[in-house]
Order: structure tokens, then C-alpha cells, then sequence
């Protein structure tokens, strides 16, 4: 009886064992798209009174605990009745994100010196009103759970996809370790991004000698988050296209073997670029068509 008992207990170790080792595989598997969201929740979470700025960060990690507790059963239940189906979300998933990143470079090289204009040439300073502000807010926070949703389907396939085949609690205990490691570390950092000036600031009134390392670190602190939020916003983009290639390469035959002389991560980060520019001509030949259709119809 005894023995069994530990036998029981030698069982339960060997398979958290297993358990935290694809838990720490997954969770690299999907360090890319964690990259962007933490570089996404990072810009939302800003530009707000810094009073508010941690309820906002509060009140989107609560919606990104719901999005998981909604994708997560969704997951599970297509990996045991359906398993085709979870290569097939991984691949349409790793089109959005292919197209989300070239869609951004896109943007970085066409709109960025049009916006800087409008932002320069213009005078008028818009103030709100608390009740606008209000608005604001909630606006900005729904936009980045629905970002975070999107995400989050991706970094739980993904970390689906490396124990497909696996028994099914290894699955749940696998993926939900990521899922709970995705929510915490990527929104604890935002945290720690989006009060990094109020901080600085702090150590500034620490005292008035400029030369103090308070006063050094202090000042540090505030010149270097913006750089911070757009190292993110450019690692974000990168890593969305070498995910994005990634998916493309192990799940779609042809490509396995596509261009296999130079690095993975070049390849990756090519076919990327070629899955990202094809959806987005689509994209922009679907919009075309739709409104020569609706200025044909206003027309008649």
C-alpha cells in the first residue's frame, strides 16, 4: 500500500517535472507575441493622468484574465475533438499577425511624416471634459482587451501546439502555465514601464544636488521611457513577423524546407514579410472594391 502510494507520488513529480520543462518551451515559443502585447499595453496604458494610469492597467489585465478564461475551455475542447482545427486557428492566427506587422512597418514608412505635419501645423488645443475623458478612457481600455484577445488566442495556440498529442491534464496544466505566466509577467512589466517617470521624479526630490546618484537615476528614468515604449513598439513589430513565419514554416509542408541555407530566424522574418505583404493587398483590394461598390449603389 505504502508503495504504491509513493509510486503515486513519484508519478505526480516526474509529470510536473515534464510539465514546467514545455512550460518553459511554450512560454519561449510565444516570447514573440508576448513582446508585442507588452509593447501594445505599454502605449495604452499610457497618456493618461498619472492618477489613473495603474486603474487603467488594472482594469485591462482584468479583461485579460477574462479573454483567457473564455479561450482557454474553447482551446482544450478543439485540441481533444478537433485537433486539425488547432492548426488551422494557428495558421489564419499567424496571417493576422503577419499582416499586423507589415501593416505597421507599412505605416512607419508612408504615414509617420504626414502625422508628424498635422501634429506640427496644428494650433488648436483640445481640452476635455471630465465626462470625455471618461469616454476616453473606457474607449482605450476596450481597445486593448480586444488587442489582448487576439493575442492571447495566439500565444494559447501556440503554446497548444507544442503538446498537441499530449495527454490532455498535460495540456491544461501546460498551456494554463503560460496562459497565467502571459497575464502576470507581460502586465507586472507595464506596471513597472508606465511608472517609471513617476518614479524618477520621486528620486529627484530626494534632493536638490544634481550630481547626486538619486538626481542621475532620477533623470534617467524619465528621459529613457519614451525610448522605452518605441524599442518595444519596433522589437513588437519584428517579433510579429518572425511568430508570424515561424507558424508558416513548421505547419505548412512546402515551406519546411524553404530556403533552409540561411538562419531560421532570416527565413522566419522573410516569409513573414511575404505572408504580411499578400494579406495586405488583400486587405486593401477588399476595401477598394467595398467602397467603389457603396459609391455605386449611392449613384444609382
Amino acid at each position: 500500500m505504502a508503495s504504491g502510494f509513493f509510486a503515486l507520488l513519484d508519478d505526480i513529480a516526474a509529470l510536473m517535472d515534464d510539465v514546467v520543462v514545455m512550460s518553459k518551451i511554450s512560454t519561449k515559443k510565444t516570447a514573440g507575441i508576448l513582446g508585442d502585447d507588452l509593447a501594445v499595453n505599454a502605449e495604452k496604458a499610457t497618456g493618461f493622468v498619472s492618477s489613473r494610469e495603474l486603474p487603467v492597467l488594472w482594469a485591462i489585465t482584468k479583461g485579460s484574465a477574462r479573454n483567457k478564461l473564455i479561450i482557454l475551455p474553447i482551446a482544450f475542447l478543439l485540441s481533444a475533438f478537433a485537433p486539425w482545427a488547432v492548426t488551422l486557428a494557428l495558421i489564419l492566427g499567424g496571417v493576422y499577425l503577419a499582416f499586423e506587422g507589415f501593416e505597421k512597418i507599412y505605416h512607419f514608412l508612408f504615414h509617420r511624416k504626414h502625422e508628424d505635419n498635422e501634429k506640427t501645423n496644428s494650433e488648436d488645443v483640445i481640452v476635455l471634459s471630465e465626462e470625455e475623458q471618461v469616454v476616453a478612457e473606457k474607449m482605450k481600455i476596450k481597445s486593448a482587451i480586444f488587442t489582448d484577445f487576439i493575442l492571447s488566442v495566439e500565444i494559447v495556440i501556440i503554446a497548444l501546439g507544442t503538446v498537441i498529442g499530449r495527454p490532455i491534464l498535460f495540456q491544461i496544466l501546460v498551456v494554463s502555465i503560460v496562459a497565467i505566466i502571459a497575464t502576470i509577467g507581460v502586465y507586472g512589466i507595464v506596471a513597472l514601464i508606465v511608472r517609471m517617470d513617476d518614479f524618477g521624479l520621486k528620486l529627484l526630490g530626494l534632493n536638490d544636488n544634481k550630481k547626486s546618484i538619486s538626481h542621475i537615476v532620477g533623470n534617467a528614468l524619465i528621459n529613457v521611457l519614451p525610448w522605452v515604449i518605441k524599442s518595444l513598439s519596433v522589437i513588437g513589430t519584428i517579433a510579429l513577423l518572425l511568430v508570424a513565419g515561424g507558424i508558416f514554416v513548421h505547419n505548412i509542408d512546402f515551406l519546411h524546407h524553404f530556403l533552409e541555407t540561411i538562419p531560421s530566424f532570416i527565413r522566419d522574418l522573410i516569409i513573414g514579410l511575404a505572408v504580411g505583404f499578400l494579406a495586405f493587398l488583400l486587405v486593401r483590394l477588399f476595401v477598394f472594391v467595398r467602397k467603389t461598390l457603396f459609391k455605386g449603389q449611392e449613384g444609382q
